[in-house]
């Protein structure tokens, strides 16, 4: 059976309907079957109509299945055949009775097995009531046996479903931690990223406001106080930043370095290390270039290159369309390939994730997905 034919009956068995449609189905057979096999009673006439009738009520109430079950070896006690219908509702109830657990799977099976011995002591005595051998037996034992596994398999169904289930719970639970951990370390990345951009600046204000002092002739005091007074403040917030930088630079990796973070004049330099390592990238900017805020700069440079970063890993030889857009309040920023795009979902890991931290930091949206053309797109707008 191929996978397509397997699922869509899978979709069907578990569709809402299937219990009446099966049900409604027997219950014809059955009824055609006992108008061909006439050799019955009312009692077993009842008794099939009722085993298979009953079935439509398996999934919304299983305790009805019982009912049919009870029903087959009543008709069964009755006559000396076993009607085909009668034994297959006997089995999809004895099925459904273990599938949605009624009673443990041990007293489900035990109880069956005592109505079946019943139901053989019944036919020994109408056949034959003065001979007793184990032979006449065979009867109860074969039908326990189909009620051993019938409600085994039930019981495995709901066993598995319910292992896949706490999987399934698992693994979510292990993706959303995934997610709150790559979240809070690219949180810490900014953090780490904006301490240098922060730095940088208070650093280069305290150098200008000492020099000011003896550059600029003819000075008053009074101005020359209030340069000391900001190269003082600025010494004072770069301390208290190196002790955040303590905090922040944690990894094994890290240095203690102020340097400017890239901003999007560093863009030749990405664009040139992605065809360095065999990448095509077509690099497009729109609008007049402005000068924006570090932080902004620095987040669409750090979006464009994961783009790339994940062009370069997902679809290897694709060619890539980088696009910058300056409009006046905000700066949107294009990324798109034409390789196969995400097989069925948006690519695994948290770089996407870091993207959209990174947005919304600075008030922006990310979007990310399968491409109008194919391929893979990531669509970023940064208010300024």
């Amino acid at each position: 059976m191929s996978t397509s034919l397997r699922q869509r009956l899978s979709a069907w068995i578990a569709s809402p309907f299937y219990p009446w449609l099966s049900g409604a189905a027997l219950t014809a057979f059955a009824a055609v079957e006992l108008v061909v096999v006439p050799r019955h009673s009312a009692v077993i006439a009842v008794g099939v109509l009722l085993s298979t009738a009953a079935l439509s009520w398996r999934r919304a109430h299983p305790a009805s299945a019982a009912v049919s079950a009870v029903a087959v070896l009543v008709s069964f006690a009755a006559g000396s055949d076993l009607y085909i219908a009668a034994a297959v509702s006997g089995l999809m109830a004895c099925y459904a009775l273990g599938r949605h657990r009624v009673a443990h799977p041990a007293l489900l099976v035990g109880g069956g097995s005592v109505l079946s011995l019943a139901v053989n002591a019944w036919h020994i005595a109408s056949w034959h009531p003065r001979l007793y051998s184990l032979d006449l037996l065979a009867e109860w034992f074969v039908l326990t046996v189909a009620i051993l596994a019938a409600v085994s398999m039930g019981d495995a169904v709901r066993a598995r479903e319910e292992t896949q289930r706490e999987r399934a719970a698992a693994q979510a639970r292990v993706l959303v931690m995934e997610r709150r951990q790559a979240a809070e370390a690219e949180r810490a990345a900014i953090a780490r990223e904006l301490h240098d951009v922060v730095a940088h600046s208070v650093s280069v204000i305290a150098v200008q406001a000492e020099s000011a002092t003896y550059t600029t002739p003819d000075l008053s005091p009074q101005a020359r106080e209030g340069f000391q007074q900001i190269a003082a403040s600025a010494r004072v917030s770069m301390a208290e930043l190196h002790r955040l930088l303590r905090v922040l630079r944690t990894g094994p990796g890290d240095h203690a370095g102020t340097a400017p973070q890239p901003t999007l004049d560093a863009l030749g330099d990405l664009i040139a290390q992605h065809r360095s390592v065999g990448g095509e990238v077509e690099l497009r900017i729109s609008g007049d270039r402005v000068e924006l805020p570090t932080s902004c700069e620095l987040s669409a440079y750090r979006i464009v290159q994961e783009g790339l970063t994940n062009v370069r890993r997902h679809a290897p030889g694709a060619h890539a369309l980088v696009e910058i857009g300056y409009q006046p309040d905000r700066l949107a920023v294009r990324i798109a390939d034409d390789g196969p795009g995400p097989p069925g979902a948006v690519h695994s890991g948290h770089g996407l994730a870091g993207m959209q931290e990174r947005t919304a930091l600075l008030g922006g949206t990310l979007t990310a997905g399968p491409g109008p053309d194919g391929g893979f797109l990531v669509e970023a707008e940064i208010p300024w």
